[in-house]
């Protein structure tokens, strides 16, 4: 909703899941939780990485490519 704050503490919830998702093989929902996270904290580097993990493994090179390019910019190093 528009009312929801940005707030990274939000953001790390919806990160958490996202990697539960993830570890589920479950891209489609990791997808959907890492962007809410990066919504709420867009420079929450550890995100664009997992999204782009997540798209790594649906296949989607260019998406997996754009967020790992994100997340070195934002000084992730993994």
């Amino acid at each position: 909703t528009h009312s929801m704050r940005l707030d990274p503490t939000h953001a790390f919830a919806y990160y958490g899941r996202a990697d539960a998702y993830s570890s589920k093989r479950d891209y489609d929902s990791a997808i959907a939780d890492f962007t809410q996270a990066i919504r709420l904290d867009p420079k929450y580097a550890e995100a664009y990485f997992g999204r782009g993990l997540a798209y790594q493994q649906k296949g989607q090179r260019a998406a997996a490519e754009r967020d790992f390019a994100q997340a070195k910019k934002l000084g992730y190093d993994p």
